[in-house]
């Protein structure tokens, strides 16, 4: 059953991934109007494009998977008053494009999903970079691997992005 999202909001997949991944086609079977695009290159080309995409967009929701999940908090980080929220599934928040934003602080609602058995980004690792730079932040350790592939689909979606 599809589901109205009000704000706009987008999904930014993983590095190995594209908007034909699972990810992208349950959130493109549940919420139509999402925007679910492709990026390809390194993580200033998929920028770039990221900010063509979001050009005069408001009250944004952003859902980023590993890489995607750290170009979501980069762009939070430049455009804080352009952003509702953010759910990060893995984030990369370990990569050195993310270093800048260690001192600084993120004070809009930030929600990760992250697996016990990820063995590609340390859960440990971002939870504590995690907990450091977000200040309103609901962090979800699950038994799951770094794909989230077990529970992806039993988090509340409709409800996470309504609120």
């Amino acid at each position: 059953m599809e589901k109205k999202i009000k704000n706009p909001t987008i999904f930014i997949h993983g590095q190995e991934s594209s908007s034909r991944g699972t990810k992208g086609i349950f959130f493109r079977g549940l919420f139509p109007e999402m925007i679910i695009p492709d990026f390809v290159g390194n993580v200033s080309t998929r920028m770039s494009k990221l900010n063509q995409i979001l050009t005069h967009k408001r009250g944004i929701i952003m859902i980023g998977s590993s890489l995607g999940g750290l170009m979501a908090a980069l762009y939070a980080f430049q455009n804080q008053d352009r952003i509702k929220k953010l759910i990060l599934l893995a984030p990369a928040l370990n990569l050195p494009e993310f270093t800048p934003h260690l001192a600084e602080k993120f004070t809009l609602p930030v929600y990760i999903f992250h697996g016990r058995e990820d063995k590609l980004i340390p859960p440990e690792l971002i939870q504590t970079i995690a907990r450091k730079v977000f200040t309103d932040l609901i962090f979800t350790m699950v038994d799951d691997d770094h794909r989230l592939s077990r529970t992806f689909t039993s988090i509340n979606w409709a409800c996470l992005i309504s609120e």
